[in-house]
């Protein structure tokens, strides 16, 4: 079926106190509703339940939308009658007031094939009156030789292949940007999708294999303060086809064969779950790519309800949690979510994890020089987590235009000698592409202006 409605970004931002936002939110007492920037706490409110996300940033409101095109302009009207009766004076021109942008992020006229389970495919294969084993071939045809045509599918039936064309669409991602260290051979993708927003992802070699880091999110709305991928604000989220092309496509690109997967670029993963979710049944299923998710890693900043949510399914993939801290106040200064999910709530999340799963969790701390690097915050963390079964990851802070963070190696060698003497295993994370700013978020907003 073809979608009749448009998913569409309005990105407005406007210098107002926290409450106009609040006055806002309770006109519009449907609509989910997050600032975590404003008040250091995630509020939600609801709205007429066509809204469906909406993240809000000093001076910055964004909404992100399902409408008919034709409500759009409507819409925008109405809320700035709205808007105008708060402020006090009447709004004329949105794009003078609020800077107002609006991005048509639909991508849908046929239906995604790649986004199809096996399962669902073959649904949609008897819809049509053909026979269900077409479906398995077709399968293999996408996932296993990986064709982006539905003409490459040489045992289909040209009537067959005439119908897939008709009905279905094999989506790519172009490959806008590409960049390749000199150091050690780490190539930085930066991806157009369909509707002209840009996603990143990094391909990296390690004596094991290749691995790659792909992207969920156009843009985050978790807001962590040394993450240059909040920056922008959010805009969608990816389509399981739009996190299996990142792989798909830098294999063709690059000519490797990608063993293992972590989803720890742009985005957090497990606020897109079921889509998530989704492409982990794809990338792992043994009539497509194969792909045991014991080699696949997927990072959280703590969404506790989906932490438990993805320990019942017992996946048997690692989880990583971005922890960044040992106590609530510096962990909330840097992480909006922690006002939200307290380091605790975080903590016990993850021993329910692996007490259902039998897997090690890996906590990833990045180090900033004066925020958290010091002797008192490894014992602090040490008592934090001793006792778990996990693996703590050093990060050296990427360097962020916007932020001044820094860190010093020899303070993340100190941090670890710290912890290995208190009896927490540590490493130091390899630094990758340090010649080609191969941290997320940055080609990106070069690329947007943004």
């Amino acid at each position: 079926m073809i979608m009749e409605t448009h998913d569409i970004t309005l990105n407005i931002h406007y210098t107002a106190p926290k409450e106009f936002w609040q006055k806002l939110g309770e006109l519009y007492k449907n609509m989910p509703y997050w600032y975590g920037y404003i008040d250091g706490i995630p509020t939600w409110y609801n709205f007429d339940g066509k809204i469906i996300d909406v993240s809000v940033e000093p001076g910055g409101l964004q909404f992100y939308a399902k409408l008919p095109q034709n409500e759009w302009n409507t819409w925008i009207s109405e809320f700035k009658e709205k808007a105008s009766e708060i402020m006090g004076y009447k709004i004329g021109n949105v794009e003078e007031d609020f800077e107002c942008v609006v991005y048509d992020t639909s991508i849908k006229n046929k239906k995604d094939i790649l986004s199809l389970s096996l399962a669902e495919l073959e649904t949609e294969l008897l819809s049509m009156g053909e026979k269900k084993f077409r479906a398995k071939q077709i399968f293999n045809w996408l996932h296993q030789k990986k064709v982006t045509s539905f003409e490459d599918m040489q045992n289909i039936s040209k009537n067959l292949r005439t119908k897939l064309n008709e009905n279905f669409e094999i989506y790519h991602l172009d490959a806008e940007r590409t960049l390749v260290s000199q150091i050690d051979n780490t190539t930085k993708y930066l991806y157009r999708l369909a509707d002209g927003n840009h996603v990143e992802t990094v391909l990296m070699e390690y004596s094991y294999g290749t691995s790659i880091c792909v992207s969920t999110q156009v843009g985050c709305k978790m807001g962590c303060k040394f993450c240059a991928s909040t920056i922008a604000g959010f805009r969608r989220n990816l389509e399981p086809s739009e996190i299996l092309l990142q792989i798909y496509e830098s294999e063709r690109n690059s000519g490797k064969k990608v063993s293992s997967v972590v989803l720890m670029g742009i985005g957090e993963p497990l606020d897109n779950y079921d889509n998530v979710l989704k492409f982990l049944e794809l990338i792992s299923n043994p009539e497509g790519n194969g792909l045991s998710l014991r080699h696949v890693t997927v990072s959280t900043c703590g969404l506790v309800p989906k932490i438990n949510e993805l320990a019942e399914l017992k996946l048997g993939l690692t989880l990583a949690i971005s922890l960044h801290a040992s106590d609530n106040k510096s962990r909330s200064e840097t992480m909006p979510i922690n006002n939200k999910y307290h380091i605790e709530e975080v903590i016990s999340a993850c021993k329910n994890y692996i007490k259902k799963t039998g897997r090690r969790i890996t906590f990833e701390y990045a180090l900033i020089d004066g925020v958290n690097s010091s002797h008192e915050d490894a014992k602090r963390l040490a008592n934090l987590i001793r006792g778990i079964n996990c693996h703590v990851n050093l990060i050296p802070v990427n360097k962020v235009a916007e932020r001044n963070y820094s860190t010093q190696m020899k303070t993340v060698q100190s941090f670890k000698d710290s912890l290995e003497k208190l009896g927490i295993n540590a490493t130091i994370r390899r630094t990758l592409g340090s010649d080609i700013n191969a941290s997320c978020g940055q080609l990106r907003r070069n690329a947007e202006n943004i």
